[in-house]
């Protein structure tokens, strides 16, 4: 953090932070859940023990060092999906106060076939944020569901129950205030076998109930004669976690900002590999995108300064569940209303220049076309996200920002293979392949000398363009009619006339 700020001071940028200061305090949650005493569902005279790691992950994300839950009824919510703008509502109207609410994990129409009226509705295979689990665990808190349940299916969730099963770090959250909606007191997924045990047992058929979530009629269906019932103690601790920012102020309109952001946190250190190394650097991610981001500064800084104001942020928490962006959404320095756009980097590719730059959540907003731009400028084509179904789009910082309706772009080398100038798109999905199997959240990701950098200096110079264009102009770029966040900014356009 003190490197950052050093760095941002020799540039000649100015403090963004609190009262004048170069950093924004992010203080967290840190809970270790113990093993529970008691771990059980009855359905009638029928008990169904659960086994944590086998059946379900239980956690909660409130500061507190005991959950107790005692027979609370369980319901079947289906996606769990309210989304007005797609004429879609799973709950209607249905009290989940005091109840346990089971989900499906991802979009109403993810396995829709082409003649079911859901298909396409929610993009299809492409991923939207009501997919996304922790919409769903949002949603349950909305509705006052004393826990919720996401189902674990690999295809919908993108990962393996593996990466699921386990919380020995245990789990970090925001620290929330009194007049914020609290998490759920309990949250877990529940792993698929578990799930159709469950619903058999309760005289449910789950295929036949997935099948029939897939329809807009749907209605919750509570599971007759469940109760769950959990003893858990929970090791709870306060930390302190900062942000870093600085800023060019702008000329004109210094009031209207764009960002320019990365993440500076990694996992840090986990258990020995092979070569006995504990210490996941994270030269990649987010190594590289902090560095994209400070030349960004470098450049900028060296230019006459641009009519609106640039933030530079460097966000703590994000392999956390991006917490220390999601602290600024909460509690933002500058008016999101008046937040022009959000650029985001989190991960760049390092296997050298291509032909094109790989778009992760194409469809989203404006800023899609001011991309498109900038890649012809350099001679380049702009290519969507190869596997939009595995979300990536709400899985980086910019999010928390997006879903306050900030129209955002993201840069993450891992959304599929760059066409490459040498060797083309099959260099690059190797490439990919190669990262994310043996380095990605691992103690391999660590700078090289076989880096080839000059890729990874074209996406940083797209952003500079793209920034530019934005910083010297009365553009607001705005959201697709289809984007689940198109609403949210639209509250907020009387502040922009």
């Amino acid at each position: 953090m003190a490197y950052l700020i050093d760095r941002f001071r020799s540039l000649g940028l100015k403090p963004a932070g609190e009262n004048g200061d170069w950093v924004q305090s992010v203080p967290l949650i840190h809970n270790v859940a113990d093993k529970p005493t008691r771990l059980e569902i009855r359905i009638g005279a029928s008990v169904i023990p659960l086994i944590p790691g086998r059946d379900i992950n239980p956690q909660t994300a409130r500061a507190i060092s005991q959950v107790t839950i005692a027979d609370a009824p369980m319901v079947f919510v289906g996606y769990g999906v309210t989304a007005p703008e797609r004429g879609w509502d799973d709950f209607k109207g249905v009290d989940l106060h005091g109840k346990v609410a089971i989900f499906l994990v991802n979009d109403p129409d993810f396995e829709a076939a082409p003649d079911e009226p859901v298909a396409g509705k929610f993009g299809g295979r492409a991923m939207t944020y009501y997919g996304r689990w922790t919409y769903k665990f949002e949603e349950a808190a909305r509705r006052g569901a004393i826990a919720a349940f996401v189902v674990h299916e690999t295809a919908a969730a993108g990962y393996g129950w593996n990466i699921v099963a386990g919380n020995a770090g245990g789990i970090y959250d925001v620290v929330r205030t009194a007049d914020q909606v609290a998490p759920p007191l309990l949250q877990a997924w529940i792993a698929r076998d578990t799930a159709v045990n469950l619903f058999a047992k309760a005289g449910l058929d789950f295929d036949a109930l997935k099948r029939g979530a897939r329809g807009a009629d749907f209605k919750p269906v509570e599971l007759k004669d469940a109760r769950f019932s959990i003893d858990m103690s929970v090791k709870s601790e306060r930390v302190q976690s900062r942000n870093v920012l600085a800023k060019l102020q702008g000329t004109t309109h210094p009031d209207e900002t764009i960002m320019l952001a990365a993440h500076w946190d990694t996992f840090g250190i986990g258990e020995p590999d092979a070569q006995g190394r504990k210490i996941h650097p994270g030269a990649n991610d987010d190594g590289l995108g902090i560095a994209g981001v400070l030349e960004l500064a470098r450049a900028f800084s060296r230019a006459p300064r641009t009519e609106r104001t640039l933030v530079f942020a460097a966000w703590t928490a994000e392999e956390s569940g991006l917490l220390g962006s999601e602290t600024f959404g909460q509690h933002p320095l500058y008016p999101l209303s008046k937040t022009v756009a959000d650029l985001t980097i989190d991960i760049l590719q390092t296997a050298g220049p291509a032909r094109d730059v790989v778009l992760i959540g194409a469809g989203q907003n404006a800023l899609e076309d001011d991309l498109a731009r900038a890649a012809a400028a350099q001679g380049r084509t702009v290519t969507p996200d190869a596997k939009p179904e595995r979300g990536l789009f709400y899985r980086a910082d910019h999010f928390s920002l997006a879903k306050r309706g900030v129209p955002t772009l993201l840069l993450m080398g891992i959304g599929g293979g760059a066409d490459l100038l040498t060797g083309g798109r099959a260099a690059g999905d190797a490439w990919v392949s190669d990262y994310t199997q043996h380095c990605y959240h691992q103690t391999c990701d660590a700078w090289s000398p076989t880096w080839d950098l000059r890729g990874a200096a074209q996406d940083v110079d797209l952003f500079y363009r793209v920034a530019l264009g934005l910083a010297d102009s009365r553009q607001w770029p705005e959201w697709r009619a289809t984007s689940e966040f198109k609403a949210v900014r639209d509250a907020s356009s009387s502040e922009r006339q």
